[in-house]
């Protein structure tokens, strides 16, 4: 079997496999979080400019964008001027999901335990009505 190396110099990108191993997210939503971990601090994150380097349209980019962000791969706070104008959209880009921002901080790992409580809860109940019903036919 033929062995291929890459010479890793210059213009490689290291990221997390977490995004990349999420089930939860599209291909295009990969892709987008994997150009956006790879691309400088200081470039320009506009859904037109997202747009001119990729063949999507900027549609495509917001549907991806709107998915990173439901995941909690993505967060954006809209900008404001002195006078409370409202100005360019701030995008912040995680490499691991975060919790929504509606939860206070203290109560973020009791959440999640308590939604995968409430998840295991009703799956169990469901087991037990259905083996009633089984067990009564």
């Amino acid at each position: 079997m033929a062995v291929f190396r890459v010479e890793r110099n210059k213009s490689y990108t290291v990221m997390s496999n977490h995004h990349l191993r999420n089930k939860q997210l599209t291909l295009k939503a990969k892709g987008l979080l994997s150009q956006l971990l790879s691309l400088p601090e200081d470039w320009d994150y506009t859904l037109a400019g997202l747009s001119q380097i990729n063949r999507e349209s900027i549609n495509a980019i917001r549907t991806a964008v709107w998915e990173l962000e439901k995941a909690g791969y993505i967060k954006r706070r809209q900008g404001r001027d002195e006078k409370g104008k409202m100005t360019a959209i701030e995008y912040t880009i995680y490499k691991q999901p975060q919790p929504p921002d509606d939860i206070p901080p203290g109560w973020i790992t009791r959440y999640w335990k308590i939604q995968h409580w409430t998840i295991r809860y009703w799956k169990i109940r469901h087991r037990v009505i259905r083996r009633r019903k089984i067990q009564r036919n």
